[in-house]
Parts: C-alpha cells; structure tokens; sequence
C-alpha cells in the first residue's frame, strides 16, 4: 500500500511515538511505502524525528501545519497538504492530532482518497475547557468526522467521549491502543542499580516517578500537594519528575517552598530510548493528568513489573486496576493520591504483586506490531485491491 500519515508536529510525545512505530512497521514488516506529512517540531519537548532511526520513511515538512489556529497558515496548510495528495496518489491517509486531522481529512476527502483513517489520541475538548471553547471544538470534530470512513481511539474511553458528544456513532470507531517496544520496559530493572546511583538515590529509598510533560493539567502540582503527607509518613520517599516544559521553574520554587528540595529529583528531557532505564529506577509510577487519551506511561510502568497509580480520566482505568494493577483515585483528589502513594511505599510484597500482574497482563497487549497488525488489517478493509 501507499500510506501517508499527516500529524501536527513530531515533538517527543506518545502520539508521535505511536504514529512513527506506525510508519516503521508498515514499511518493514509489509513492504508499504509511506510517507510522513508534520508541521515544525516546537516546543520544550523535543524532537522527536532527530531521535530516532527512520531509515526509509519519506518525511515532508510542511511550515504551514501549526497546532494554533491560524486562519492564512491553515489555508496554505490545506492547499499544500492536498496537493501533495494528488502528487503522491496515496491509498490510505491516516491523520493524528486535532489540527491535521482537521486539514489532513478535509485535503483527503475531496481528493476521494480510498481510506481516510482518523487516531483520536486524545480529544481537543475536555471539562476544563469554557463553554465556548469546548463547544467550538466539538462542532469542528462532528465536521472532520465526516470526512474520514473510520476512526481509532487509543482508549475505549475515546469512543465514550466522542460518541457521547455526538461527534460520530459507535460503529465508525475501533479502538486499537498505542503500540510501543516491550523488550526494553521488560528488561528494565538491569539497569536499576546504575541509574539510581546516576540519579542520587539510595537502594534504600523508595522512589515515586511521573512522566510527562511539565505542562499544564498534566497534574504535578497535586503530586507536590500530597508529597508533603508522603514524606512525612514515609522517611525514605523520594520523587523522580521525567519530563520538561514552562512550568519546571514554578514547581522547583512550590516544593522548595514546601521545604521537600531534597526530596524531588527533575531529570528533564529524556530520549524515547532512554525512558525505561527511568522506569527501572523507579517502585511505583504516579500519573495525574486530568485529561488524557491513554497515557503511554502507564503501560510502560506496569510492562516494567512497576504498579500504577492514576486519577481516573479517560482510558487510565482500562489499565490501572484497583487491586489488581495499582490504584485509581478521583481527580484532582491530593488526599486520597497521598494515601495510595503512602500504602505503596510501605508494602514492597504488594509493589511486587502489582507490578507482576500488570506485566502479565499488558506486555503482549501494547507490542507495538500487534498495534500494526491490526491497523493494517483495517486499512485493508477499505482498500481490498490495494
């Protein structure tokens, strides 16, 4: 097949390690030829394409693909991109991101492309939103949803909130979660010695990591919150925040004010490769976004025989499960973060247990070629002569 994936910008982020395991496999495992269609990578995050071996994959930049919206850049975004359309003639256009999806399906559309698939990785509305904002995003989802023959969610709690908003109906969906390389997150613990050592903690300690983005609602400052209660409970507690952004300033500056300095340790960006030595290093993962698709952490952690603990938004509860995986606790609610935080760190056999049945459970579920398997399986049923 001919497959072209449109997406926003190729910073380091689970959607875009999602759509580059995509495209990899396609071309390796099928023989596809593929080409990736992205705007430019900004951001404190990273990027992505310099990181990563993408030997054989054709790349197309398009300086006209940003993520605000912008009514000249996004037309010049559409024309561009619908040309390239017509040039290359793809059988299948996979789009990801709100603004791609929006552009890469309209483009797509009216050049009456076989396949027009659409990843909901996360949704652009969401409760924290005003009313206007979130209505306005929700009318240009119903739009695109009509310009596309399918969509993925990463999570069934995708479809939930897409269905419920009216955006298209339950049958245009599949929910196919995000693909990602197992072996490392396996063998994670090899490196566990070096890294805590490399980190400043003691074998001793009992280190609670996040990754994610320093950002906005991706909910470090309720970890800082419950920390206090933490630490003061459990002695040898330390945290590990993996991941940069514009706010690392503030929350250096809310936890010296806490008077925990010494307790937190920010590893800043970190390469894709490099993520599961993290994991390693760590005995239990927290993660507190109050809007998520499905976060990529989470299935890391638990592949990594690491228990989880999660708000519970979106699809986190599809993994995280209450005395079966790790702990899910409401949003935004510090008490009840810092009570699972505290009972995990004082109970290594059950860290233990948890962390064994989330691998048990999730390794085989998130391969990133199963991931490929099935989304090359769905290209197929709209392009049966391709």
């Amino acid at each position: 097949m001919k497959v072209m994936h449109i997406i926003t910008r190729m910073i380091v982020g689970g959607a875009q390690e999602n759509t580059l395991f995509n495209c990899m496999d396609l071309i390796r495992d099928y023989g596809d030829q593929v080409i990736l269609v992205t705007g430019p990578s900004l951001g404190a995050e990273g990027k992505l394409l310099s990181q990563t071996d993408t030997t054989g994959l054709e790349i197309e930049y398009q300086p006209s693909l940003i993520r605000a919206i912008q009514p000249v850049a996004d037309t010049k975004a559409l024309l561009a991109i619908k040309r390239s359309i017509q040039t290359w003639k793809p059988d299948v256009v996979h789009t990801h991101s709100a603004k791609a999806g929006m552009i890469g399906r309209e483009a797509a559309w009216k050049s009456n492309v076989p396949c027009v698939i659409h990843t909901v990785h996360g949704a652009p509305f969401h409760p924290y939103q005003n009313f206007a904002s979130r209505w306005f995003y929700i009318q240009c989802e119903r739009w695109a949803a009509k310009r596309c023959h399918h969509m993925i969610s990463v999570a069934n709690a995708m479809t939930e909130l897409m269905v419920s908003a009216q955006v298209a109906p339950a049958n245009k969906f599949t929910t196919i979660y995000s693909g990602m390389d197992v072996d490392p997150f396996l063998s994670s613990d090899a490196t566990r010695h070096e890294m805590r050592h490399q980190l400043g903690f003691r074998d001793t300690d009992v280190v609670v990591g996040k990754i994610a983005r320093l950002f906005h609602l991706k909910g470090h400052e309720y970890v800082i919150q419950a920390a206090k209660e933490v630490c003061a409970a459990q002695p040898d507690v330390k945290f590990l925040f993996v991941g940069d952004g514009i706010l690392r300033a503030q929350m250096e500056r809310d936890i010296a004010q806490l008077g925990l300095s010494d307790r937190f340790v920010f590893a800043g960006l970190v390469p894709p490769d490099q993520v599961a030595k993290y994991v390693g290093a760590m005995d239990i993962l927290v993660h507190a976004s109050l809007r998520e698709g499905l976060a990529r952490a989470l299935p890391q952690a638990l592949i990594a025989g690491k228990p989880a603990i999660s708000f519970d938004v979106d699809g986190a509860k599809e993994v995280v499960i209450n005395d079966e995986t790790g702990c899910l606790i409401p949003p935004k609610d510090t008490q009840a973060l810092a009570q699972a935080m505290t009972m995990l760190a004082r109970n290594r056999e059950l860290r233990m247990q948890l962390g064994r049945n989330g691998q048990m459970r999730f390794t085989q579920q998130f391969q990133h070629r199963n991931m490929t398997t099935q989304i090359r399986q769905l290209y197929s049923r709209f392009t049966p002569k391709a």
